[in-house]
Parts: structure tokens; C-alpha cells; sequence
């Protein structure tokens, strides 16, 4: 039996196999993936040297706990598939099932996979793919606390990871983490041309606004200080950080980094009420 079992090998299933390589909570010999890109699997097979497989029901027959990290739009399907294997092999109560698919409610999960079946839902976000992942757990009605701390170890292999109590947060979850890269690299995008305009080297003004971010987080990290604070400790008064904050006040800027997120929240509810 492998421990750990991949439907799906993409970027994401490989980025927790490395981690987990890499921190040596596996070997490459207790996990499996299966994919229906053959591709896939070839790149997964070459960097991890982990086995791979075209056929999902390989990895259920061979896993202990499975990580269903494919499309939304496809995991009916495989859900399907995967509750008639287990039904012919009794394996429903003795297997869990932690879901990456995006907007998939536990709900969702159990009613195709069978009402005892132990879920964990969890909302990752892309940094895990450079080991600074955020990832939020939400257990479904079966699961145990020895699943979440084993399903909580593996997230954390590539960043952090935080259980939740109620499901429907992880709407805000995926606003705010699942979300959040995107808007830091706009951020990181409007200082960089903004620098330039003023007179920078492009590349210049990139490196520079990338370590300024970098070391604002690990001061913000090191000194426990509320973010409050940290800016008035920049902002001098009457000085050139002041300016910069005034004209972000008049533009209305937390207010509109709010709405950002209140939009991104709402569409994933909308998008969980309409699968």
C-alpha cells in the first residue's frame, strides 16, 4: 500500500510531493499519481521518481489516503468512478479523501463518495509551488482529528496550513489567499512602472520594488508589530512616505483593496451555489 495517493499530477500535486520529498515526511516510494496526461505523468515520474499510472483506480486500490487534485469541471466524473471501486472493494471507510478542487463543497464530496466517507476540504493557493504556500482545511463529518493533522502535515510541507471550523469561510479564504498573488503582483507591477516613470531602469525599479516587498513582510513577520504601527514608523511627518500615504487616503485605497475582495469572495459563492 502507498500512503500517499495523487488523482491528478499537476503543478500542484507536484509542488506537495516535493515538499514532502523534501522534508522527508515520504519517499518517492510511498506515493503514487495518476494522470491522464501522459506527459504528465512522464514529468512527475523524471523529477520525483514517484510511480505514476493512467488509471485513477489504480491509485485507490493502492492508497491509504488520496488527494484529488483535478479541475472542478472534471471531478464528477472522476468521483463517480472512484465510488464504484470503493463500493466493490469496501474500502469507503478506510480511505481519505482530501479535495484541491476548487469551489468543490464537502457536501459535494460525500454525497458521490458515500456519507461516511472521511473529507477534508482545503484551499491552497499557488506560492505552495515555491514552498510558501497558504492553505485552509475543513474537515467534512467524518473526519477524524488524526486525519486533520496528517492532512495539515502535508500542506505544511509547503508553507502554512490552518483547519477551520466552518466550511463557508473558505469563501473569504479564497478571496483573500487563493486570490491574494495576484493582487501582490499587481502591486508589485503599478510600483514598478510608476518607478519607471519617474526615471528608473525597468529592471531596476523590478528589483527593487520585489525586495522592498520581501523585507516589508519579513519585518511585519519578525516584529509582531500591527501594520499600523510599521507605517507610522516609515511615515515621518511631513515626510515623503506621508505624501505617498495621503494620496493613497484620497484615492480611496482601502476601500478599494475591500472591494477587490468582497468580489472575489461573492463570485465564489456564487460559483459554489451553481455546481
Amino acid at each position: 500500500m502507498k500512503k500517499l495517493g495523487f488523482i491528478g499530477a499537476g503543478n500542484m500535486a507536484e509542488a506537495l510531493a516535493r515538499g514532502l520529498l523534501a522534508k522527508k515526511i515520504f519517499s518517492a516510494a510511498e506515493l503514487i499519481a495518476s494522470d491522464v496526461d501522459q506527459a504528465r505523468r512522464r514529468k512527475f515520474t523524471r523529477l520525483l521518481k514517484a510511480e505514476t499510472t493512467a488509471d485513477n483506480l489504480d491509485v485507490v486500490s493502492q492508497s491509504r489516503v488520496i488527494v484529488l487534485a483535478v479541475k472542478p469541471q472534471t471531478i464528477d466524473v472522476v468521483l463517480g468512478e472512484i465510488a464504484t471501486a470503493l463500493s466493490a472493494n469496501r474500502k469507503r471507510s478506510t480511505t481519505l479523501f482530501i479535495s484541491i478542487a476548487a469551489g468543490v463543497p464537502i457536501s459535494r464530496l460525500e454525497n458521490h463518495l458515500g456519507a461516511n466517507t472521511r473529507v477534508i476540504r482545503v484551499m491552497p493557493n499557488a506560492p505552495a509551488m515555491v514552498g510558501q504556500g497558504m492553505a485552509a482545511l475543513v474537515g467534512g463529518s467524518h473526519a477524524t482529528k488524526v486525519d486533520e493533522r496528517f492532512a495539515l502535515k502535508i500542506f505544511r510541507a509547503v508553507g502554512e496550513a490552518v483547519m477551520l471550523d466552518d466550511e463557508s469561510l473558505l469563501d473569504a479564504v479564497t478571496a483573500l489567499s487563493g486570490s491574494g498573488p495576484a493582487y501582490v503582483y499587481l502591486f508589485i507591477q503599478a510600483m514598478t512602472e510608476a518607478a519607471v516613470k519617474e526615471g528608473l531602469p525597468a529592471e531596476l525599479a523590478l528589483q527593487m520594488a520585489l525586495q522592498t516587498a520581501r523585507g516589508a513582510e519579513q519585518t511585519m513577520r519578525q516584529s509582531r508589530m500591527a501594520p499600523s504601527e510599521l507605517i507610522r514608523m516609515v511615515a515621518s511627518p511631513g515626510g515623503t512616505t506621508e505624501a505617498a500615504l495621503r494620496s493613497f487616503a484620497g484615492d480611496r485605497f482601502s476601500a478599494i483593496v475591500g472591494a477587490a475582495i468582497h468580489a472575489a469572495a461573492e463570485r465564489s459563492r456564487e460559483l459554489g451555489r451553481s455546481r
